[in-house]
């Protein structure tokens, strides 16, 4: 089963060559061998089996509830679930059980799909590394590979703090899926965070229009700006899951009104008549040789191909980072602040006052980055501050949103872009730098597109010289999700993007778990 796609495995369920019982044991057997990855945080293993033989008795009785039948899935630790743990990953949230599912969970449970787990995240959704969490940092699957390791050996670099970063914050949701311990995942998208993972995870990435998939359930950090995303090995596998979760929700008001048709993407597909947009701006500072290189082959291709691809502009993306670290620490200022320890989540045993228990709660529940955020959203929310920065910050946004409007008014169907600067760092590469900043240099290319609202999938193009994945986005209009993922389909149809070698991975798992126990106390 190493490498198959969702379709693959549903024909093979279908088909009878495996069993979701036997499929699930695999996965579950699979995710203890992977431990050291760390990307699970919660694994119901009674819970998955009971929800696997369901599904084979469905199967048996030829009552398949469709494609996600028997289906092992994952779902971040910020959704949530019924009777399961969900934390965020912060001791905000620990020991916390929902009493109800997510939308977007429940329509995944009442399709068939089995869930084998909640994955690891940076604390509450804030980062672009996954290295924030009460559960440790997460390890990306491909620093594992033979020929990573070789390098490193090379260049005599194999030490502790040389292991992978995942990206972030889903981070824990791509390593599932690119580790293969599932095959599709719900992460959760406010400037990038399925994107980003996705991208240095060698797997696709999709962030839906704002409205095309229901909120309510997800564990809010910026509400205007959140999404749940899916994380798949192929862009088919994609449209699978959407057309499961997209669909409006009672319970959600920014959902779509009118009812969602869920859709299959052709297998022959002609971009000859496709523009595709190619913004100047996204030339930025810090953009590697590589990812440049692999963002200029990407254009060539669709060149060749007969597309028109043109440059254009979208002169405010300059303002994008400032303007979406003011929105973002606003809206993070006011949905922690149910969090007290008279209410919601953790309270501290200090009771001398209420001030002191509040104050003493807030230092033990929340991390340095999302205190700094709540610090920070709240100066910008001050009497006297909040025409200058938030009031300025939403024109800019609109601004921002206006040259996605002008450049798809020009005939342009879809831009090409970079997801990330370069590969995925080392950790040691990673904090030499603080969260916040780490996380404005990380979402450059991706987090315009929540303030705008947009459709945005990444697809792995190649691997770069130190044999790390790289990748390219796709951005597409409001709700023609359907046209965005068709032209990610024919771009992927022509790569050659090589599978991980999960053999390889389990070959090292000893070595690795011993690495990862000296690494966890850095």
């Amino acid at each position: 089963m190493w490498g198959w796609t969702l379709k693959e495995v549903t024909r093979a369920l279908q088909e009878g060559q495996i069993s979701p019982t036997e499929l699930c044991q695999r996965c579950l057997s699979l995710i203890k061998k992977t431990a050291f990855l760390n990307a699970y945080v919660t694994v119901p293993e009674e819970l998955a089996m009971q929800q696997a033989i369901a599904a084979e008795q469905r199967l048996q009785r030829g009552e398949s509830t469709g494609p996600l039948d028997g289906v092992p899935v994952a779902v971040k630790d910020n959704f949530s679930t019924a009777g399961i743990e969900t934390t965020c990953a912060s001791n905000m949230l620990k020991g916390y059980i929902p009493p109800f599912n997510a939308t977007v969970v429940q329509r995944l449970l009442d399709q068939g799909a089995v869930l084998m787990g909640k994955t690891n995240l940076d604390e509450f959704a804030m980062g672009s590394g996954s290295i924030d969490s009460i559960f440790g940092p997460v390890q990306n699957p491909w620093g594992y590979s033979e020929q990573y390791r070789e390098r490193l050996i090379h260049d005599q670099k194999l030490e502790d703090s040389n292991w992978v970063i995942a990206g972030g914050s889903s981070g824990g949701s791509a390593v599932a899926v690119a580790s293969q311990t599932c095959f599709a995942s719900l992460g959760s998208d406010t400037g990038g965070s399925t994107r980003n993972p996705a991208a240095h995870c060698g797997i696709v990435g999709f962030k839906s229009s704002y409205g095309l998939l229901s909120r309510h359930g997800l564990i809010p950090l910026v509400n205007s700006m959140d999404v749940p995303g899916i994380m798949t090995r192929c862009v088919d596998d994609v449209s699978t899951v959407l057309g499961t979760l997209a669909g409006h929700d009672p319970k959600d008001s920014t959902t779509i009104q009118d009812p969602f048709e869920p859709f299959e993407l052709p297998d022959e597909i002609d971009v000859r008549n496709l523009c595709v947009g190619i913004p100047k701006e996204y030339h930025a500072p810090g953009l590697s040789s590589e990812a440049l290189k692999t963002w200029t082959k990407a254009a060539d291709l669709f060149e060749n191909a007969g597309a028109r691809v043109v440059e254009v502009s979208l002169p405010h993306t300059q303002y994008s980072i400032v303007c979406y670290h003011v929105l973002c620490t606003t809206e993070v200022a006011s949905n922690m602040a149910r969090f007290d320890g008279l209410e919601y989540g953790h309270r501290s045993e200090i009771k001398s006052s209420t001030e002191a228990l509040y104050a003493a709660t807030r230092h033990e529940g929340f991390n340095d980055a999302v205190r700094g955020r709540i610090l920070a959203g709240n100066y910008f929310l001050l009497k006297q501050n909040y025409d200058r920065f938030f009031v300025k910050a939403q024109k800019v946004r609109r601004l921002i949103a206006n040259d996605f409007l002008k450049v798809f008014g020009s005939g342009i169907d879809v831009l090409l872009t970079p997801t990330t600067l370069s590969d995925a760092f080392t950790y040691h590469e990673f904090v030499k730098e603080d969260n916040r900043t780490r996380s404005a240099e990380e979402d450059i290319f991706t987090q315009s597109v929540n303030l705008a609202g947009l459709p945005a999938v990444t697809v792995p193009t190649a691997l770069s010289e130190r044999r790390l994945p790289l990748s390219v986005q796709f951005i597409g209009q409001a709700f023609c999700d359907k046209q965005l993922l068709t032209v990610a389909k024919w771009f992927e149809q022509q790569m050659n993007f090589p599978r991980i070698d999960i053999e390889g991975l389990l070959n090292h798992c000893t070595e690795h778990d011993k690495l990862h126990n000296s690494v966890g106390t850095v």
